[in-house]
């Protein structure tokens, strides 16, 4: 055999392979997108991020946390309403969600006690005269 017919048969070996590997992917039928609701979820995902931009801006964290007390508490103004979810990223099951409204400035803390120690993400999300804020923190307990 040459040169000549040694590349033709690479070539058409190549094309042969691929033309298999193109069928196979055509004949799948079960392909599924992350969300059925995919522009949806973009735009909500949009509002998330313009969620963390107003609370980048504002002039004071939203959460502080009290590693020794082990007490998060909540710097929002009076008339914010939200929710705190308490994600465990270990256990879903551990998961908890608290809805926040601040009447009082007095009464702003959270008693993290009751939870298990480890690793755990607090999300706040709020909203105050219209506008929405979201301020994510990781603590170890």
């Amino acid at each position: 055999m040459n040169w000549g017919n040694g590349i033709v048969l690479v070539f058409v070996v190549f094309v042969a392979i691929m033309a298999t590997m193109v069928t196979i992917c055509m004949k799948q039928d079960d392909l599924h997108l992350v969300t059925e609701n995919y522009y949806e979820e973009e735009i909500k995902y949009q509002e998330h991020i313009d969620k963390v931009s107003n609370s980048l801006e504002s002039s004071k964290e939203a959460m502080s946390f009290d590693a020794q007390a082990k007490m998060l508490d909540l710097n929002l103004p009076v008339g914010a309403k939200g929710e705190l979810h308490l994600f465990r990223p270990s256990d879903a099951r551990m998961d908890k969600k608290i809805d926040v409204n601040i009447k009082d400035t007095e009464v702003n803390t959270v008693d993290l006690n009751s939870l298990s120690p480890g690793y755990w993400r607090v999300k706040l999300s709020w909203e105050r005269d219209g506008v929405g804020f979201f301020e994510e923190k990781k603590i170890d307990l």
